[in-house]
């Protein structure tokens, strides 16, 4: 007799909870499935929402409580021969499941699902029982039960070291600490005799990208039949090939492709997603089916020595184009993953793209991400860096947590292997820098694996054996990089090699954010600065939103909404340091922490790409911002705050990461005539130009330079400096240098002179830059007599313009539905910026705030 076709049942209605370790406490339904306890809670009003005011203080018994999760679902037949199985697809964390009294898992591990035949315990009606443990409360006590390791953390506690958990749950220093429960992932009753347990492939492009070599196989769970194999592009089949199961448990068929489709990275090419399909046949009745969208793509991870520099190269190269990867960090969106839709991961990574950005890193400390983010960014065509979910410490590295690590690696790397947006595997997030500063043992050269457990650093075992084996034997065509920062096993903070994070700005020595040249590294995956969000994201969550008395930038409930060590002393000094500012009122602040942010980050785009110097000179490949989004209202180191509302860095980072863009920096030369003095010093401020051309075409340009006094409004340059000037494709090119041009007044007045490079065209402008002397606060600005701002007649284009230089010029609107193309721009005399607006009508209100205004 033929097997019946796979029955997939979802367990998703009629759940209930309750406290467990409470007498008295009764069920009630949840608020939604998959689900977690502080949800449900805030959703019958037992705890107050913790992203409002201080009340994360008061919801902070939860994460020590036991919790129980409970349904009813009916019984299915199970054919013979068949089974009945239930999946759990993530359950969080130490969960006691039982079905119909019946123990039948114990769970210790959030990231890794489960499959457990239930076929003799059915009924016609069947009582689901998971029970939860306190993660917080069992992570202390196997702190205690391995006493001889050397526990240490930045961020949270050491018993988050011991548990396979989302790591950020226990805070961080942009989160809250709120240790989460329950089914946070579906749950589905499943009933078959033979199914497909995976389908995987391995695929090989040729170097000239004109032929595509596909291996698909298809893992068989039951007895053999035939397994039919599809590959289509658009509906349209393009490939197609059955073969015998025979038994093996595994069914392996190839295919060639002559001109296949290739997906790219966007701006260099299109995404088509071909659709792998694998079907085990009885007959012509289809048994169990999977499908899966990939991408065929060639990418590697370029380390080779470099021409003229020390080091090595680290580049990433997809269908042959080295690509400038410029991006952000990724953390979770939310403290409460369950409510994230695919829709708001569709609208991130949009944001994401919008932004110019082409590569996301989805950081260590959070989780395996939903299919719906990767399926974005494989859409969208967005690079995504994929680190292992390991933070900040030194982790053990017992027996049974090394197989529970095997395991989750190894599940999370076939959930994920088909994503052609998947470009790199990380082994963690800063536990080699940990390592570094607490004085661990580290001998890059002793390759014993065995040995490294016996060292106060066992979690190199973790990184370099464990998670590379798995990469290595399931994502072959994938770079696996055992941690970041990492290179070559040198110091973390060796900017020559692998990657680094580069945290002097803001932290360790506080540099200025003007020496981020000074500060690069082949590839800095990390840095950042905070900004305040949106003034209506405080309004969120402060209790009495405008009319709260804690509304204003030092007050108890905004400090307790930024969680950095230090943030007041650091922002306090970046903003000092920068420009003028007033702590009143609350909008003007906010607007000057996004200013000081949206400068520095700048900064640091345009002068590491401006080391992106074309092959054998990719000083520098990629700049990764900390961060792109927040998991709760915060005022933390994103470019975009809780509610997808952009602060001002996301707008100078989308420029500086445009197709083409200008730069200009100044650099003081002083040139003493004799070498004891002090007083006879002859000084010189030159401002250096380059253009940056990221398109795959040479382009011919012209570059022009005007200048202004910002005091007066008074033209000082207007010089075409390059005429006919070749800016090779996908490289930043040098233009020239010249004195600060200051006019009639002379040498001395350099800090008063604006100057603006533009990049034209065939006589259109294709790129613009205003630099202005620094620091800000030493400029004496002028209030603009008029500052134009107008709307056109259909509501689709802003004109904006003034009669002397204006810094930072922001457009605002209390309607969270206009959205804005650009902001935070600088405004010179005898030009209008246009700026594209969404969502308008003629009657929209935009006001505007820029630097000096009050």
């Amino acid at each position: 007799m033929a097997p019946a076709a796979v029955i997939v049942v979802p367990v998703d209605k009629n759940w209930e909870f309750k406290q467990l370790d409470k007498e008295d406490a009764e069920f009630l339904p949840v608020s939604q499935f998959p689900t977690n306890v502080h949800l449900d809670l805030i959703h019958h009003k037992i705890i107050p929402d913790p992203f409002i005011g201080k009340n994360e203080l008061d919801v902070q018994w939860v994460g020590e409580a036991q919790w129980v999760y409970k349904t009813t679902f009916k019984g299915q037949p199970v054919p013979e021969g068949a089974k009945a199985v239930l999946a759990f697809d993530g359950l969080d964390t130490f969960a006691t499941v039982k079905v119909n009294g019946t123990t039948i898992l114990e769970t210790d591990n959030m990231f890794t699902p489960e499959r457990v035949e239930v076929t003799g315990l059915l009924k016609e009606e069947n009582e689901l029982v998971i029970s939860f443990d306190s993660a917080y409360l069992r992570g202390w006590k196997l702190v205690e039960k391995y006493p001889e390791h050397k526990w240490g953390v930045w961020n949270g506690d050491n018993s988050r070291l011991a548990v396979r958990k989302a790591q950020y749950h226990w805070g961080w220093d942009w989160g809250p600490a709120l240790l989460t429960c329950g089914p946070w992932r579906p749950i589905n009753l499943e009933i078959y005799e033979t199914r497909l347990a995976d389908l995987s492939f391995d695929s090989t492009i040729s170097e000239n990208l004109k032929s595509a070599g596909i291996k698909a196989t298809a893992e068989v769970e039951g007895p053999g039949g035939k397994v039919k194999f599809e590959l289509s592009l658009d509906g349209e089949q393009v490939a197609s090939q059955t073969a015998d199961a025979n038994g093996s448990g595994s069914v392996t068929v190839s295919f060639h492709l002559d001109n296949p489709s290739l997906w790219y990275p966007f701006r260099y090419g299109e995404q088509p997603l071909y659709t792998l399909t694998a079907t085990i046949l009885s007959g012509d009745d289809e048994i169990s089916s999977i499908s899966k969208r990939i991408g065929l793509r060639r990418a590697e991870l370029v380390q080779q020595p470099l021409l003229d520099q020390p080091g090595t190269s680290f580049f990433f190269r997809v269908n042959n184009i080295p690509i400038y990867c410029g991006g952000s960090d990724w953390i979770p969106a939310d403290n409460f993953i369950p409510r994230i839709t695919a829709q708001k991961y569709y609208e991130w990574i949009s944001l994401i793209r919008d932004g110019n950005q082409f590569m996301v890193r989805v950081w260590g400390g959070g989780i395996y991400e939903e299919q719906a983010f990767y399926d974005a960014c494989d859409e969208l065509g967005v690079l995504v860096w994929q680190d292992f979910m390991f933070g900040c410490g030194n982790y053990p590295a017992w027996p049974e947590l090394r197989k529970s690590i095997d395991r989750e690696a190894r599940e999370n790397v076939k959930l994920l292997r088909h994503h052609p947006s998947i470009v790199i595997w990380a082994g963690n997030n800063e536990d080699y820098q940990y390592q570094e500063s607490a004085g661990l043992t580290y001998d890059f050269e002793n390759k014993d694996a065995e040995s490294w457990l016996q060292t106060d650093f066992p979690a190199r075992y973790i990184y370099e054996k464990i998670l590379s084996d798995a990469c290595a034997e399931l994502i072959p065509g994938t770079f696996y990089h055992p941690g970041s920062p990492w290179g070559a096993g040198r110091d973390t903070h060796d900017a020559t090699v692998g990657d680094i994070h580069q945290w002097n700005v803001w932290h360790g020595t506080q540099e200025k954010w003007q020496d981020f040249d000074k500060l690069s590294g082949r590839f800095v995956s990390e840095f950042g600065m905070q900004a305040f969000p949106d003034v209506k994201t405080i309004d969120a969550y402060l209790p009495l939103g405008k009319d709260d008395p804690d509304r204003y930038p030092q007050s108890s409930t905004v400090d307790f909404h930024n969680k950095a060590d230090g943030h007041e002393r650091r922002i306090a000094l970046y903003l000092v340091e920068n420009m003028r500012y007033a702590p009143d009122p609350l909008e003007q602040f906010v607007y000057s922490t996004q200013l000081m942010q949206a400068e520095c980050l700048a900064s640091a785009y345009r002068l590491w790409k401006r080391q992106w110097k074309g092959p054998g000179r990719e000083y520098n490949a990629g700049a990764l911002v900390w961060q792109i989004n927040d998991c709760w209202p915060v005022t933390s180191w994103s470019i975009v705050d809780f509610y997808l509302r952009p602060k001002h860095a996301f707008y100078t980072v989308k420029r500086e990461m445009a197709p083409v863009s200008a730069g200009i920096t100044r650099k003081i030369h002083k040139h003493p005539r004799d070498k004891y003095t002090r007083v006879y010093i002859d000084t010189e401020t030159k401002i250096e130009v380059w253009g940056s051309n990221l398109t795959l075409e040479d382009l011919t340009v012209d570059v022009v330079l005007k200048a202004w006094d910002v005091t007066t409004g008074e033209l000082t340059l207007e010089k075409k400096i390059a005429e006919g000037l070749v800016l090779p494709e996908n490289r930043s090119t040098e233009v020239g240098a010249l004195d600060v041009p200051v006019g009639e007044k002379g040498k001395g007045e350099e800090n008063k002179i604006v100057v603006t490079a533009y990049i034209v065209q065939n006589g259109k402008q294709i790129a613009r830059y205003v630099n202005w002397p620094e620091p800000l606060k030493y400029v004496h600005l002028q209030k603009p007599k008029e500052l134009k701002v107008v709307l056109n007649d259909d509501a689709t284009v802003v004109d904006i313009s003034a009669e002397v230089p204006v810094k930072g010029v922001a457009l605002e609107c209390e309607d969270d539905a206009v959205k804005f193309d650009d902001n935070l721009v600088d405004i010179v005399p005898g030009e209008v910026v246009s700026i594209a607006v969404k969502g308008a009508t003629k009657e929209t209100k935009i006001s505007t705030r820029y630097l000096g205004m009050i």
